[in-house]
């Protein structure tokens, strides 16, 4: 018989969240969750977005975005340095080749 996950206490906009999550993911969660927190304090203080739900969506949305940004560095980056090994390799094999 398998345990259940233990479930985390989450405080986003002044409501609690329960939610079921494995020990080694909980620290994760709660910074996701404060960082969700954040922003969607930040939209609402703004006074640009009212109600919760638009709240939560323009805050959802932009959190997606920034992720989105950050995957297409991570791949520019992860493509910089493949060209970097490649050249590095070349170099390495031309002074192997011709001592």
């Amino acid at each position: 018989m398998s345990q259940k996950p233990p479930t985390v206490s989450l405080m986003i906009m002044g409501k609690e969240y329960k939610i079921t999550c494995d020990p080694e993911e909980q620290e994760e969660l709660i910074y996701s969750a404060q960082k969700l927190d954040q922003q969607m304090r930040k939209m609402r203080d703004s006074g640009k977005v009212a109600g919760p739900d638009r709240i939560a969506v323009m805050a959802a949305l932009n959190l997606a975005h920034e992720l989105q940004m950050l995957k297409s560095e991570h791949t520019r980056l992860l493509d910089r340095f493949d060209e970097s090994l490649i050249k590095l390799s070349k170099k390495i094999e031309n002074v192997l080749e011709n001592p």
